[in-house]
């Protein structure tokens, strides 16, 4: 498939570059994976599109404040997006300076801190810090807002650019889906019958990379750390045999699962996954969908599409810029149940 045909035209001013007063308070979209029929309700009312006996799948990661200003020992200014931690003092980022940055390349950080370039990883680059890593980017980073957000972080956005069951520290993107729910909407879903299951995928930096190649096919994806425990693989083998559905909030929840499940059973696991969901997958575990909107050419908006069908997820978002939605991290919200035709046969036991 051609990356043209996941394009769409956005105004800039329905790109939300800040949070709502309250989380629940954005509108949610409802598309009909099977039929294309559409809805335009508030997130409040997502009680209304679960029933008792269904399993929400939330991430469970936590955004790390992963934007570092420093310096050069010649004075030039150099910026630090954290990717991944490594272990102890050695961690992966994206790196900007006026002349770039090789290996030896000594950078000087807020708190007297120092970190010195030791290779090079494709886009990335790999350093040590003289001092603990997470410690450090917890006291002095900023929180790594998305590129088109267009405004630095604020002290607001250390608590909601955060969903309120984060845990495991480790991402640089929020898992947006996410962000609408409060505690008091989690206690709501589970008087109703609502079964809540956790794992974790930690959003990298590369979320945000577009579509390169003009075949959708020959896209890589960059690879994300994942973990799928054991009680959330019971979960979900006990909601299929009560009959109810595994709702994931969120694609990287859907990524997570459908990479657990790529040998055909879904198993714990604890590893790296790269998996590119695109049209022709047959999704194993996932039932429907709760997500925000997403870029045009994204690998987020081509695995929607693998969901419900890209005629109609394009469809979709026409109606919501024409009924003035609000896009992206801070945006509004999906709720999507899937083309019958993309999901692979189901049994009580994923």
């Amino acid at each position: 498939m051609r990356r043209a045909e996941f394009s769409y035209l956005l105004p800039e001013a329905l790109i939300a570059d800040r949070p709502l007063p309250e989380r629940g308070a954005s509108r949610l979209l409802v598309l009909d994976g099977g039929t294309g029929a559409i809805r335009d309700l508030q997130f409040r009312d997502l009680d209304s599109l679960l029933a008792p006996g269904d399993l929400l799948v939330l991430n469970d990661t936590r955004v790390l404040p992963a934007r570092l200003r420093g310096r050069k020992p010649s004075g030039g200014a150099c910026e630090l997006l954290l990717e991944r931690i490594l272990g102890g003092r050695r961690f992966l980022a994206q790196a900007r300076a006026s002349k770039g940055v090789r290996p030896g390349t000594r950078i000087e950080l807020p708190g007297g801190a120092v970190a010195i370039a030791t290779c090079r990883h494709g886009e990335l680059y790999e350093f040590e810090l003289d001092r603990d890593v997470l410690h450090f980017f917890e006291a002095e980073g900023s929180v790594p807002l998305p590129p088109y957000v267009a405004r630095e972080a604020e002290p607001a956005d250390r608590e909601r650019y955060q969903t309120v069951f984060a845990e495991a520290p480790g991402a640089v993107a929020a898992p947006t889906a996410g962000l609408h729910f409060d505690s008091e909407a989690l206690v709501r879903l589970e008087k109703q019958g609502i079964s809540i299951a956790k794992l974790t995928l930690h959003v990298g930096a590369g979320t945000f990379t577009p579509l390169r190649s003009e075949e959708i096919e020959a896209h890589h994806m960059h690879a994300e750390r994942i973990c799928v425990p054991a009680q959330t693989v019971a979960a979900i083998g006990a909601a299929r045999s009560r009959g109810g559905r595994v709702v994931a909030v969120g694609t990287t929840v859907v990524r997570a699962l459908e990479s657990a499940a790529v040998g055909g059973k879904l198993e714990p696991c604890e590893r790296d996954t790269d998996i590119f969901i695109r049209p022709g997958h047959r999704f194993r575990v996932v039932d429907a969908l709760l997500t925000n909107f997403h870029l045009s050419e994204s690998t987020l908006l081509v695995l929607v599409s693998a969901f419900a069908g890209r005629e109609r997820v394009i469809a979709a978002y026409h109606h919501a810029i024409a009924g003035r939605y609000r896009f992206f991290s801070y945006g509004d919200a999906m709720f999507v149940t899937p083309d019958p035709a993309a999901l692979a046969p189901r049994g009580t036991t994923p």
